[in-house]
């Protein structure tokens, strides 16, 4: 039986604290399932909404105990542009199919949203200019980041079948994580969710948007995205 918090997983980065003061914000029980707590801000880390696990991807005992105080979960997990160019292109898929899927399911959570970005593109997809230099940009300069995201989709796609995922690509997410820019981004315009070049996608949304829109997305429950993998940006 599932449990009655949202599982945050990469809550310790700029997104996803801006992501842990959304969920606590409109009163969400949180689990931050994390390698070092103490890159949280204090003030999350005392609220009595906010319950911290701490582990690594390869460490599935407290995974297991997080995964099983949960109804849901966030991920942002993901490489770095800026650090990981040498990781194994299969960490992340690996510890998705390998070790979060079947915690899911036995524990019975079976929503997750997880991080994707503009390097996946789908038929359905617009060309764009943007999209079209990110892909060359990673292909060519990160071509081993750019094998991490296309294997994390595959493992939702080949192995998270029967689990109700929603990939959110991403491009550029500015903002800080401080409370007072959470609170200006969130109220940032509206977000939009779709296929990259629709009428009224762009590029950008920033870090507090995003986590207002992935808990608007969460508590929203109507399917529109299930198995799906919309591009977030703010609407132009």
């Amino acid at each position: 039986m599932p449990g009655s918090k949202v599982l945050v997983l990469g809550g310790t980065g700029p997104a996803g604290i801006c992501l842990v003061r959304e969920l606590v914000f409109r009163k969400h029980e949180v689990v931050v399932y994390a390698r070092n707590p103490s890159k949280l801000p204090e003030e999350l880390v005392s609220n009595p909404l906010v319950e911290i696990i701490q582990g690594e991807m390869s460490t599935p005992s407290p995974l297991s105990t997080a995964v099983s105080k949960s109804h849901s979960i966030i991920s942002l997990l993901g490489p770095d542009i800026n650090r990981d160019n040498a990781i194994d292109p299969t960490t992340f898929s690996t510890f998705f199919s390998s070790t979060l899927f079947p915690l899911m399911r036995e524990h019975g959570v079976r929503r997750i949203l997880a991080m994707g970005t503009l390097s996946i593109k789908l038929p359905e997809d617009r060309w764009t200019l943007l999209q079209s230099a990110a892909i060359l940009f990673m292909r060519t300069l990160h071509g081993n980041l750019y094998r991490v995201i296309h294997h994390i989709r595959d493992a939702f796609e080949q192995e998270g079948g029967d689990l109700d995922w929603t990939i959110f690509r991403i491009a550029q997410i500015p903002g800080g994580s401080d409370e007072e820019s959470w609170r200006k981004d969130r109220e940032d315009g509206e977000v939009f969710a779709g296929m990259i070049g629709e009428a009224g996608w762009t590029g950008t949304t920033r870090r507090g948007a995003l986590a207002k829109w992935l808990v608007d997305e969460l508590e929203r429950g109507d399917g529109r995205w299930l198995r799906k993998l919309p591009a977030v940006g703010r609407k132009g």
